[in-house]
C-alpha cells in the first residue's frame, strides 16, 4: 500500500501526470458535451502542444486530421476500404424485403431520444397528453354504457354467444365504425377514444370487446381508410360503419404465424375472356376473428403475374384484397375455441376463387404487391391501441375488485388486506393500473397527432399484456377461493382464461420483445445504423461515409457522457422543470440512456449481422429501452396530473422498479455479451463496476404500504386507478355487491375501532370483536346506531364473500 501511495504521490507531482489527467478528463468534457471530428481536432491538437509535442509528430498530426476532416479526401482513402472490407466480410446485417417494409412503415418517435444517449426530457414532458372531445365522452357515457349494461359475461360464457340485444347496440350506434371517418358514415373517433371504448367493454366482457376491437384494428376498414379508391370507400365503409358488413381480416397460416411474411396463400393474375384482369386465389387461413360470420373477407396472400401482365415480373409480393364472402370457392362456417373465449374465431379456405383484379386489390390494382408496406404501417398504430386497452381495462378493474375484496375478506379477525403478505402483490396491482394508463395515454397522444411509432407500440403491446398477465395472477392470489370458483359472482375469471389470447396475437410475445423491440428499435431508432446498411447496400459511398463517421463520433460522445454520469451518479445531467423528487429520476435516464446506447453499439460492433439471431441478448436490451420508456411514461402522466401527492408513492414505487429492471438488462449483458479477448474486463471490471454503482433497486416496503392502504380507502387514488371502467351499481351485480359492502365496512370500521381500543383498555375482555357487540352496547362502548351498522356490515360482508354453486343438473346443463 506504501508504494502504490508513493507512485500516486509522485504522478501527481509530476507535471506529466497533471497533464495526463487533465487530457483525460478534458477529453471527457469535450466528448459529453459535443461530437464534432474538428473540436476533437482542436482538442487534441492542444493536448500535444501541452505535452510539449516535436514540430514533426504535430505536422504528421495535421496531415492526419485534415484527411479525416476533409470529407471527399477521407471517403476516398478510408472509407472506401472500410465498406469493402465489411461487406467482404459479412458485417452488416442483410434485410429482407418484408424486414425493409416493416423497417421503414410508421415513424421514429421518443424512442430515438432515449436510443441516442442524451435525451432531450423537456422536449418529452411536452408531448400530447389527450383528453376525449365532448363528442366521444357522450358516446362512452352513453352507447358504450347501454352496452355494457346488457353484457353478462357468465351468461356469455355459458351460452357461447354475445346476445342479439347487445349486436343490435353495436351495429345502431356504429361501434364497428369508430376508425371510418364521418363522410363514409363512421364515427371518426380519435384514437384515445376508440381506446377507451375497447377499455370500458373489456371490463365487462372480452368476448364483446374483442368483437368490437377487431373490425377497428388491422382489417378492410383500416386499409381502406388509408389505401382504398374513392369508389371502394364509397361503396364499403358505409356498410362496415353500419354493420351491414361484417369484416374479417385473413393473414395468419397454418405455416405463417409470426412469421406473416412466409405466407403461401396465393393469387394467380390472368387476363379473362372479356380482357378483364382477374385473380385466381387459393387460401388456407387459421385464427381468424369473425371470419364465420363475415361478409367481406380481407385476404393476404402472395400474388404471381406468370404471364408479366402487370410488367413486375413473376413475383409481384404480397398482396391485400377485399373477398365477399358469398364469392365460390369461399369456405367458412367452421371455428376454433380460443380457450373458451366466445368470440368468433375461425379458419377459412378458398379454392380456386375468382375476383377482379381491380376491384378486389386494396386500392386497385397500382397497388398490387405492396401489401406487406400496408399491413405493417396499420399495424404501427394498432399495436398501441386494441391490446394495451384491453390490458389496462383488465388491471382496472382488478385494482377495483381485488381492493374491495381485500378490506372485506377477514381471516384472524382483520382484513387481509392489512397482511403484509396480500399488502406486497395488492401494491403490484395498484402500480400496474397506474403506469398502464400512463403507458396507454402517452402512446395515445402520439398516435392522435398523426404518428405511426412501430417500435414504440410494439412495446407497448408487448409490456402492456405482460403486465396484465402479471395482474391477473396477482388478482387470483389474493381472491383464492373467490377467484377460482367460476359464476356470475366472480368478475374475473373470464380475464384470467383470456390472458393468453393477448399474449399470442398482433405478434406473439416473445418474438416482439426479442426481434422487433430492439431487433427492429437498433437500426429504427439508432441515429445511423441504418442509414450505415441503406447506404452499404445501395454502395453510396458519400452516404456510407457520412453515416459511419457520425456513428463514431456517436459512439466517442456516448463513451464520454456513459463514464461521467456513471461517475457522479447522473448529476451531470440536465432535467426539465419537474417536481423536486422526480429529479433524481431524469438524471438516471440520461444515464441509462448514454449507457444503454454505447452497450447497443458495443453490441452491434461485435456481433454484426449475428446481432438478431441472439436473441437473449436483444431481448435484454429490449427490457432496457422499454423500462426508460415506461419511466418517461410515468413522469409525464404525474406531471401532466399536477403533481398529486397522493400520486406519490405510485410514482416512486414504479419509477424504482424502471431502474431496477434497468440495471437487470445491464447485468445480463455484462455477464452474456461476448467480446473477443475482453471479456474479462467487460465482464470482470465493467460488470462489477456496474453492480457496485447500480442504478437502484426495487422499491421499498414503505411504498408498498403507502399503495396498498390507498387502496383500501374510499374516493381519491383508488377511484382514479379505475376511471374509464363499466361500475355497476346495482348491489345484484358482482360489482355493485362488493362496492356496497367495500364501502359499509369502512363506515362500520370506525365503530368496531372502539371496541377493540375498550379490549386493550381492559374494558372488555379478550374475544373476538362480533362476540362483544351486545356487551359493547351495554357499556356505551358504541352507540345504537354503531351496534346496527357494525350487524349490518357482518351480514353484507358475509354476502359478499359468498361464491356460486351449483346442482348436478345445473352444472352440466
Amino acid at each position: 500500500m506504501d508504494s502504490i501511495n508513493s507512485f500516486y504521490g509522485m504522478f501527481l507531482e509530476s507535471n506529466t501526470g497533471l497533464w495526463i489527467l487533465g487530457s483525460v478528463v478534458l477529453l471527457l468534457f469535450v466528448g459529453f458535451f459535443t461530437s464534432p471530428l474538428i473540436v476533437w481536432a482542436i482538442a487534441l491538437a492542444a493536448i500535444l502542444v501541452g505535452f510539449g509535442a516535436p514540430v514533426w509528430l504535430l505536422a504528421v498530426y495535421a496531415v492526419l486530421a485534415l484527411i479525416f476532416l476533409i470529407t471527399p479526401i477521407r471517403a476516398a482513402l478510408i472509407t472506401s476500404g472500410l465498406l469493402a472490407f465489411m461487406k467482404k466480410m459479412q458485417f452488416l446485417p442483410k434485410i429482407s424485403d418484408t424486414e425493409k417494409a416493416a423497417l421503414d412503415a410508421g415513424v421514429v418517435w421518443v424512442e430515438k431520444d432515449l436510443f441516442s444517449g442524451k435525451p432531450n426530457f423537456t422536449n418529452l414532458m411536452n408531448e400530447p397528453y389527450p383528453s376525449l372531445t365532448s363528442e366521444e365522452q357522450a358516446f362512452v357515457d352513453g352507447p358504450v354504457n347501454r352496452l355494457c349494461a346488457v353484457l353478462d359475461s357468465w351468461k356469455i360464457h355459458k351460452e357461447k354467444e354475445i346476445p342479439q340485444e347487445a349486436w343490435d347496440i353495436i351495429k345502431k350506434e356504429k361501434f364497428l365504425g369508430m376508425i371510418i371517418p364521418k363522410e363514409y358514415g363512421g364515427l371518426g373517433f380519435s384514437a384515445l377514444a376508440h381506446s377507451e371504448v375497447i377499455m370500458k367493454i373489456s371490463s365487462r366482457s372480452l368476448s364483446a370487446a374483442i368483437t368490437v376491437m377487431v373490425p377497428n384494428s388491422l382489417g378492410p376498414a383500416e386499409l381502406l381508410n388509408h389505401y382504398g379508391t374513392e369508389e371502394q370507400k364509397k361503396r364499403l365503409l358505409p356498410r362496415l360503419a353500419s354493420g351491414d358488413e361484417i369484416p374479417c381480416f385473413g393473414l395468419t397460416e397454418p405455416t405463417a404465424g409470426s412469421d406473416a411474411g412466409s405466407i403461401i396463400s396465393s393469387g394467380v393474375l390472368f387476363k379473362d375472356t372479356d380482357g378483364k384482369l382477374k385473380i385466381k386465389l387459393n387460401w388456407n387461413k387459421r385464427w381468424i376473428t369473425l371470419a364465420a360470420i363475415s361478409t367481406t373477407i380481407g385476404l393476404a396472400f402472395r400474388l404471381r403475374d406468370p404471364e408479366n401482365l402487370l410488367g413486375k415480373g413473376e413475383d409481384v409480393g404480397i398482396t391485400t384484397a377485399l373477398i365477399p364472402s358469398k364469392t365460390p370457392g369461399v369456405v367458412l362456417g367452421r371455428r376454433h375455441d380460443p380457450l373458451g373465449v366466445p368470440f368468433y374465431n375461425c379458419p377459412t379456405q378458398g379454392k380456386d376463387v375468382i375476383v377482379d383484379a381491380d376491384e378486389a386489390i386494396i386500392g386497385g390494382i397500382a397497388n398490387a404487391g405492396k401489401g406487406w408496406l400496408m399491413l405493417m404501417e396499420c399495424l404501427a398504430a394498432g399495436r398501441g391501441i386494441s391490446l394495451p386497452a384491453q390490458a389496462t381495462g383488465g388491471a382496472k378493474l382488478a385494482s377495483r375488485v381485488v381492493s374491495a375484496h381485500a378490506l372485506i375478506r377477514r381471516q384472524f379477525g382483520m382484513s387481509i388486506g392489512r397482511f403484509e403478505g396480500v399488502e406486497e402483490p395488492l401494491a403490484r396491482i395498484g402500480a400496474a393500473a397506474y403506469q398502464l394508463e400512463a403507458m396507454r395515454i402517452y402512446c395515445l397522444g402520439a398516435i392522435d397527432k398523426g404518428l405511426k411509432p412501430g417500435v414504440i407500440t410494439a412495446m407497448q403491446k408487448y409490456y402492456s399484456t405482460e403486465m396484465g398477465r402479471h395482474v391477473i395472477n396477482d388478482a387470483m392470489d389474493i381472491m383464492g377461493g373467490a377467484g377460482i370458483s367460476m359464476g356470475p359472482r366472480n368478475v374475473l375469471a373470464e380475464t384470467y382464461i383470456a390472458t393468453p389470447i393477448g399474449i399470442t396475437v398482433e405478434g406473439a410475445n416473445i418474438m416482439t420483445r426479442t426481434l422487433m423491440v430492439f431487433g427492429q428499435g437498433a437500426l429504427r431508432a439508432h441515429p445511423f445504423a441504418y442509414a450505415e446498411v441503406k447506404t452499404a447496400e445501395a454502395g453510396d459511398l458519400k452516404g456510407f461515409d457520412a453515416a459511419f463517421w457520425g456513428h463514431i463520433g456517436h459512439v466517442v460522445r456516448n463513451t464520454c457522457r456513459a463514464v461521467l454520469l456513471s461517475c457522479t451518479r447522473g448529476f451531470l445531467a440536465s432535467t426539465p422543470n419537474c417536481h423536486p423528487q422526480m429529479k433524481v429520476y431524469f438524471r438516471r435516464l440520461s444515464w441509462s440512456s448514454a449507457t444503454f446506447a454505447l452497450l447497443s453499439d458495443v453490441a452491434m460492433g461485435v456481433l454484426g449481422g449475428q446481432l438478431k439471431a441472439k436473441q437473449k441478448i436483444t431481448g435484454r436490451f429490449a427490457d432496457i429501452l422499454a423500462n426508460m420508456y415506461m419511466a418517461t411514461c410515468l413522469l409525464r402522466r404525474f406531471e401532466a396530473e399536477g403533481r398529486r401527492e397522493e400520486d406519490l408513492a405510485f410514482a416512486h414505487y414504479n419509477l424504482k422498479r424502471c431502474m431496477a429492471e434497468i440495471q437487470k438488462g445491464f447485468d445480463g449483458i455484462f455477464d452474456n455479451l461476448k467480446i473477443p479477448g475482453l471479456r474479462w474486463f467487460f465482464k470482470g471490471w465493467l460488470g462489477a463496476w456496474s453492480r457496485i454503482n447500480s442504478l437502484g433497486s426495487q422499491a421499498s416496503d414503505g411504498w408498498s404500504h403507502a399503495i396498498a392502504d390507498s387502496m383500501l380507502k374510499e374516493g381519491g387514488i383508488r377511484d382514479r386507478l379505475s376511471v374509464g371502467i363499466y361500475m355497476p351499481t346495482d348491489k345484484n351485480q358482482a360489482i355493485g355487491r362488493l362496492e356496497n359492502a367495500f364501502s359499509v365496512t369502512i363506515k362500520s370500521e370506525a365503530a368496531e375501532k372502539k371496541i377493540r381500543k375498550a379490549i386493550r383498555e381492559g374494558a372488555l375482555p379478550k374475544k373476538k370483536v362480533h362476540l362483544l357487540l351486545d356487551e359493547a352496547r351495554s357499556k356505551n362502548i358504541i352507540s345504537e346506531e354503531e351496534l346496527k351498522l357494525i350487524q349490518a356490515s357482518d351480514a353484507i360482508r358475509y354476502d359478499a364473500i359468498l361464491v356460486d354453486d351449483f346442482s348436478q343438473e345445473e352444472y352440466m346443463s
